[in-house]
């Protein structure tokens, strides 16, 4: 094989699959990218069998073939070249010649043989835009659960329907609900799919490089998930399992509500937090008349106490939150002002922007905790 290619093509699309190749492997050749040169391009792809990507750059084709490259070394070289085109040559002992102005290094390589076959992408059953999706990844990904134990919470859960999408996320102290309208093509009946953590990571890192206005294309198959943004395919296996039955924890009633600044919240909470427990993140919230005052658990460390200004006249209330977890959504969020709403002290609270209309829905549940 032998090709020419630009280095900020080759870099660009390198750079893309670095949070796929896998690290640490038992399986030498997963910490290769694949590169196949036909016709005018080179197609890279990189997987770790759980996660795979495939793109496309153009080239100038000499001779067709295929060969294995280490990612992370290929990369970090590629990245210190000059900027002009560079001329990859493959061995017949797996080896790559690689020349580019005056430098000239050869990598050793491994056998295409050897690299794993990535599944075909079926007929896409969805299109999404990619902005609208990376929208719902952002509200929700700090809320999946971090157990390996707890496989169908290593994910979240994705519905698609024509004119609108719901992405869920839960960990089992909190739930993060966004429900989005926009330009969706699906079918009449929803699509569900539960997305592992790693694979809406990846999707986050390819819509920003496609740009928000892009189409994504959704297929799926008996094992695998399939993500194609232009000539860029991102493709997971499934979380198996039953999420769980997220609607009968959204709180449908509540005896106190509060509205705060957004920015004046997350400042404040900021600062709190220095002083909680390492390991409870605990935080006090107290509703009075004209305020909300927010306590620090004491600790070795100190202690600290921040009064915000508030709409709220109703009666006395204490709570007990992870402060972590509410810091979470208040970056998650866009809005200026958002809403906390609490049945009592040992219920299920919801945090939500407040929205003038809009296309979306965003509802964050959280579980108090005992101070």
């Amino acid at each position: 094989m032998e090709f020419i290619i630009r280095k900020q093509d080759l870099v660009r699309e390198l750079s893309l699959s670095q949070g796929v190749v896998e690290k640490r492997t038992t399986i030498p050749v997963l910490s290769n990218v694949l590169l196949e040169a036909r016709g005018s391009q080179v197609h890279l792809t990189a997987t770790d069998l759980e996660l795979g990507i495939r793109s496309v750059c153009p080239a100038q084709v000499i001779k067709e073939g295929a060969g294995t490259l280490p990612a992370r070394r290929l990369l970090d070289y590629v990245r210190l070249l000059p900027d002009v085109d560079i001329h990859f040559k493959f061995l017949e002992n797996q080896w790559a010649a690689i020349q580019c102005g005056r430098s000239r290094t050869r990598i050793a390589g491994m056998s295409r043989e050897s690299f794993p076959e990535l599944p075909q992408m079926p007929e896409p059953t969805a299109e999404v835009p990619v902005g609208l999706l990376a929208g719902m990844i952002s509200r929700t990904i700090f809320a999946i659960s971090a157990e390996e134990s707890r496989f169908t919470l290593n994910g979240a859960l994705l519905v698609l329907r024509a004119g609108g999408a719901v992405m869920v996320a839960t960990d089992g102290h909190r739930l993060a609900y966004v429900e989005a309208k926009g330009d969706i093509s699906a079918p009449p009946t929803p699509t569900r799919a539960l997305l592992p953590k790693k694979a809406m990571t990846e999707l986050l890192r390819l819509g920003q490089e496609a740009g928000a206005e892009h189409a994504l294309r959704f297929a799926t198959d008996e094992n695998h998930l399939f993500f194609q943004i232009g000539d860029r395919m991102l493709i997971s296996r499934k979380l198996s399992g039953s999420f769980p039955d997220y609607e009968r924890v959204l709180p449908r009633e509540a005896n106190y509500v509060v509205v705060l600044d957004r920015e004046e919240a997350r400042t404040a909470i900021e600062r709190v937090s220095q002083f909680s427990d390492e390991r409870s993140h605990a935080m006090k919230i107290q509703l009075a008349p004209g305020e909300v005052r927010l306590y620090s658990a004491a600790s070795d460390t100190g202690e600290s106490e921040e009064s915000l200004p508030a709409d709220y006249s109703g009666e006395g209330f204490e709570i007990g939150f992870n402060a972590g977890y509410i810091l979470d959504f208040l970056r998650a969020a866009a809005e200026k002002q958002v809403q906390f709403s609490f049945r009592d002290a040992h219920s299920a609270a919801e945090l939500k922007p407040v929205q003038d209309g809009g296309t979306w829905q965003y509802r964050y549940v959280l579980m108090p905790m005992r101070i």
